[in-house]
């Protein structure tokens, strides 16, 4: 039998603990890492077979993370309980396999049918909506002003996807494949509050990250990719990309994303997805001369309004002496 969801209060007070000062730190480190790794999977994606990179991507940032932890704190670290143990392993392959892997495939196809990197990032955007969504479909009642935030981002998402033109059309295709990367990482980040997963988030990173490089490896053999792959041919350029990846988008971002889900509500952490596109947007500036128009603009300033509203919803808040108490008594039944 699954555990009992926490409450609407028990997600309200989620992080009430921890100072706002590592919240927001942590945050930041997701805004701005993950908006770029859009690009760095654009590069990667280059010569590297797509799901061979996202595997070899979240198996070696495992390793290197398990290998610190037992390091740090002896041989015990990993210990973990086997129903935590599959509560982790299923999350991963939500998040990483099913989350990340469809990105990486929709972002690694030819001109024309490839999604572009802020478009993809664009796409991702609808996360939190989702995780409304879900929180609703499951007897939560999120506050008004988060459904009026993120439905303000989502407007603006759309103004900045919407096409100006015939040839700035999105890839059907490739569109439908980014969306259901978000469908299946906004219900990795909603079940993660819900089922009981090991109680540090750094152990939870490890399994997370292994279980989803076994799936993407398993589905990359399927594919033939293992096959074809010849690392002589990859260049110096996708090589950089993968292990800027490994570093900044898994130990780092990824790592700071787990620890958020322990101790953050899920519709503050999930603004990211708001963010993210921006930062990619002004890196395809940058690097790739894309244009910023006139409606990126509108777009980005509406979706920064519907951040603020959500952010202002559901900042971490000091909690009373009775729902410290319901919290509690919620954490023990999980």
């Amino acid at each position: 039998m699954s555990s009992p969801s926490p409450s609407a209060a028990a997600l309200a007070t989620r992080g009430a603990g921890t100072a706002p000062t590592l919240i927001w730190t942590a945050l930041i480190v997701v805004y701005l890492l993950w908006g770029s790794t859009y690009l760095g999977i654009r590069i990667a994606v280059e010569t590297l077979p797509p799901l061979t990179s996202a595997a070899l991507r979240f198996a070696v940032a495992g390793a290197v993370l398990a290998a610190v932890l037992r390091l740090r704190r002896g041989p015990g670290a990993l210990r973990v309980e086997r129903r935590q143990l599959g509560s982790a392993a299923l999350v991963g392959v939500l998040l990483l396999a099913g989350g990340n892997g469809l990105v990486v495939l929709a972002e690694s196809g030819p001109p024309g049918v490839a999604v572009p990197s802020g478009i993809a990032a664009l796409l991702v955007a609808t996360v939190p909506l989702l995780v409304v969504l879900l929180r609703s479909a499951t007897g939560d009642r999120p506050p008004v002003w988060t459904f009026a935030g993120v439905t303000l981002g989502f407007v603006g998402l759309v103004l900045l996807v919407l096409p100006a033109g015939s040839a700035d059309a999105v890839p059907l295709v490739g569109a439908l494949t980014v969306v259901a990367a978000a469908t299946s990482w906004s219900v990795g980040s909603f079940l993660s509050g819900r089922i009981r997963m090991p109680a540090d988030p750094f152990v939870a990173t490890v399994y997370e990250m292994v279980a989803g490089a076994l799936v993407l490896a398993v589905v990359a053999a399927g594919r033939g990719e293992l096959r074809d792959f010849h690392p002589a041919e990859v260049s110096t350029r996708s090589w950089l990309a993968l292990g800027y990846l490994m570093v900044a988008g898994s130990l780092v971002a990824f790592t700071a994303y787990v620890w958020l889900l322990h101790n953050a509500p899920i519709s503050l952490v999930s603004t990211y997805a708001y963010v993210n596109p921006a930062v990619a947007v002004a890196l395809g500036a940058l690097l790739v001369a894309e244009p910023i128009t006139p409606q990126v603009l509108l777009g980005g300033a509406v979706i920064v309004a519907g951040v603020a509203l959500v952010v202002s919803t559901e900042r971490p808040r000091r909690p009373s002496a009775g729902s410290r108490s319901g919290t509690a008594r919620e954490r023990d039944r999980r």
